[in-house]
């Protein structure tokens, strides 16, 4: 996928997500094929007013792997100034929210709000166009529409490439759906169809195999997927649709083995990467996603819940995972 002149292979991206894709998270799916990783979605009136836990959240990929940032907001100074620090760590591409259905986000009249008014929706992307290089793409991710009578999705994406948008990903729910109900499919093609051959459109919205992958192209003519809680605890889903795509046998799912490594690696870079007072938490949360479906996973869980200490976690999760193996192997 070409996304003006930056070049994406495998064409699957890793969707930006609150509290999710930091930089150990998305370090994990780069290492395990995913072709781009966007930050989490960050308020451009924070990042310029120098918010530090918002600024903590700009980070550029490890070992100048290429990267997105995501902004969001409704004012053209503040949106300009946060696409130009984006672009001042290196970011190859700067992406607009205009589809997050949280309710503190739409009383901003931000996120998927932008969806009922197309004018300013127009503006910002092509004052965020003029205000970075031409060598940086501007892309925009939004919503199927407001509600089932309001499914504007084809049209408002138009305005916004008319505007400068360079790539389109649209995620299949309208923001009344919040991530309930099934995401449409039919909407993501007719966008497909509504828009010049040369701007990519990205499917977003029930990802969570990959046969879900192989629909998603499949029924939308999509030039790309994006994939947000398909990802949660499984990085091993991009290394399979890379193999896939790539006309290569399917590694198949992890092993107990490959759990636990991959446990390791993000304990490794949380202790690098992560802010201090937010470490044993986001431990807490990778222990359950690794863990998920294992036998007695519940209550490995739950002691977790009790320490404080990043070693006693590792070794607990070592000793739960080596009892796993020993017992497949019996």
């Amino acid at each position: 996928m070409r996304i003006g002149p930056l070049d994406v292979f495998p064409p699957v991206l890793l969707a930006p997500m609150a509290a999710v894709t930091d930089l150990p998270f998305r370090t994990l799916c780069e290492e395990h094929g995913v072709g781009l990783t966007i930050t989490e979605f960050l308020s451009a009136h924070a990042l310029v007013h120098g918010a530090q836990k918002t600024l903590d959240k700009m980070t550029p990929s490890l070992d100048g792997r290429r990267f997105g940032v995501q902004i969001f907001g409704r004012e053209e100074d503040a949106m300009c100034r946060a696409a130009e620090m984006a672009v001042s760590i290196g970011a190859s591409l700067v992406d607009i929210n205009m589809g997050c259905p949280a309710k503190r986000v739409i009383a901003g009249a931000c996120g998927s709000a932008l969806m009922k008014e197309p004018e300013l929706a127009q503006r910002l992307v092509r004052a965020v166009r003029t205000a970075v290089p031409d060598g940086v793409p501007v892309t925009v991710k939004h919503r199927a529409g407001w509600d089932d009578q309001h499914l504007n999705a084809p049209e408002f994406a138009l305005a916004l490439v008319e505007a400068g948008a360079a790539m389109i990903t649209v995620h299949g729910r309208t923001r009344a759906q919040g991530f309930t109900g099934a995401a449409s499919r039919a909407i993501i093609r007719r966008v497909r169809e509504t828009l010049p051959r040369h701007i990519p459109v990205v499917g977003n919205g029930d990802v969570l195999t990959v046969e879900d992958d192989t629909r998603m192209r499949e029924e939308t003519g999509c030039d790309a997927v994006m994939i947000g809680r398909g990802a949660m605890g499984n990085p091993w889903l991009f290394r399979s649709i890379a193999a896939r795509l790539a006309g290569h046998p399917d590694p198949g799912p992890p092993t107990v083995t490959d759990r636990l490594a991959i446990l390791r690696r993000h304990l490794e870079l949380m202790k690098v990467h992560s802010p201090p007072k937010r470490v044993i938490h986001e431990i807490r949360k990778a222990c359950a996603w690794y863990t998920k479906g294992l036998p007695g996973c519940a209550q490995f869980r739950e002691r977790t819940q009790h320490i404080t200490e990043i070693e006693p976690i590792l070794a607990l999760a070592d000793d739960f995972f080596t009892l796993r193996l020993v017992a497949r192997a019996a």
